[in-house]
């Protein structure tokens, strides 16, 4: 057997149905289209959720809700949290770069310093926002906080 002896086996392939091509072949005519209607005709192209007419799902669903485009959104950081950190890196200052640093939020993150644990140590936070019971707890232990 040499390369130019080279065939598919048989049956494996099928020519082209060729449309258009006069009634002799059986798809003139019409070209597989049948009559009349959109999909007969050049051109056609469905829309996204067409339902053959009747009122798409989209459209009979009511809209509902808001969305607030003024929202901020923060990633919440617990004291206990700070309270780790600080105690593992030790530190007396802690500020978004420190958060980053360690892993726990990203560069693009607004953090929001909230009341949830315990706080031993004196300690100079800077966030985007405290909760009350937060400010209240570090500035009891003669802390400050900053907002940025």
């Amino acid at each position: 057997m040499e390369l130019h002896n080279l065939q598919p086996a048989t049956g494996s392939t099928k020519s082209k149905k060729r449309i258009g091509r006069g009634q002799g072949s059986g798809f003139g005519g019409t070209s597989t289209r049948g009559h009349k209607g959109a999909k007969s005709r050049s051109g056609y192209s469905r829309k996204i959720g067409f339902q053959g007419g009747q009122m798409p799902l989209q459209r009979l669903v009511p809209k509902f809700g808001f969305k607030n485009v003024n929202r901020v959104d923060y990633k919440a950081i617990n004291l206990g949290v700070l309270q780790k950190l600080a105690d593992d890196k030790g530190l007396e200052a802690i500020d978004v770069d420190t958060l980053i640093a360690a892993g726990f939020i990203s560069k693009n993150d607004k953090v929001k310093i909230l009341g949830n644990g315990e706080l031993s140590k004196k300690l100079n936070v800077k966030a985007h926002a405290f909760s009350k019971s937060a400010k209240e707890a570090i500035e009891k232990l003669e802390g400050t906080t900053e907002i940025l």
